[in-house]
């Protein structure tokens, strides 16, 4: 329900519980998938020059 855009006060008035407990499971769901995708502490660089080959494959010209 948070995904789809309800903010705390509306799902606890839809689940009948108090907002500050849909606060607290957000933020223990948050916790999980923080630590389900967690960015290794050595990431190589990686560069894309995807923009370039496009530009010297081009087969028109360009006009000015």
């Amino acid at each position: 329900m948070y995904v789809e855009g309800n903010n705390f006060r509306r799902i606890g008035r839809l689940l009948n519980v108090n907002h500050q407990s849909v606060v607290n499971w957000v933020n223990a769901y948050h916790e999980k998938v923080k630590a389900a995708f967690a960015v290794p502490s050595e990431t190589p660089i990686i560069e894309i020059d995807e923009l370039w080959s496009f530009v010297g494959e081009k087969k028109t010209e360009r006009i000015l």
